[in-house]
């Protein structure tokens, strides 16, 4: 038996399904976000980075969204993603049991390398998901150098 939280204090006496529905409610609220934060959360996309001899790419997954909502920038050193998810509207009112899906504006900073040629980035949004290929310059592709271990 272990002690059961109760309004003012703890009982030394417990049964087993009051552990179990204990249990049960630590892995729901565990794994199940709070419906109360959830017009809170902001829509972040989730993003990887690669890199080859050639080129660093970019990838952002942003299901959901239009071409047009999308903005790709570079300023100095920072390439910028920027958008908004829009919320679907219909007319009719609708009772939600459950609402996890987030919308509104978002903006991702990725800080580029000093070798990237930036006149020739390019980006294609296909299927939800953001691909921005960013060319190295010649200078600075991969060059193989031996180095000398010292003795």
């Amino acid at each position: 038996m272990l002690p059961k939280r109760t309004q003012k204090g703890l009982s030394p006496f417990r049964g087993i399904d009051s552990l179990q529905d204990e249990m049960n409610r630590l892995f729901n609220d565990f794994f199940s976000p709070d419906e109360r934060l959830l017009g809170e959360m902001e829509f972040t996309p989730s993003i990887d980075i690669s890199e080859n001899k050639n080129e660093i790419v970019v990838k952002a997954d942003l299901p959901g969204m239009e071409e047009k909502d999308i903005d790709v920038s570079i300023a100095g050193d920072l390439l910028t993603i920027k958008g908004e998810r829009k919320e679907e509207k219909e007319e009719k009112e609708e009772d939600y049991y459950r609402r996890e899906r987030v919308y509104g504006s978002f903006s991702r900073q990725i800080t580029l390398p000093k070798h990237i040629k930036r006149e020739d980035v390019k980006a294609k949004f296909k299927n939800g998901v953001l691909k921005i290929t960013l060319p190295k310059s010649e200078d600075y592709k991969e060059k193989e150098v031996k180095i000398e271990l010292e003795k």
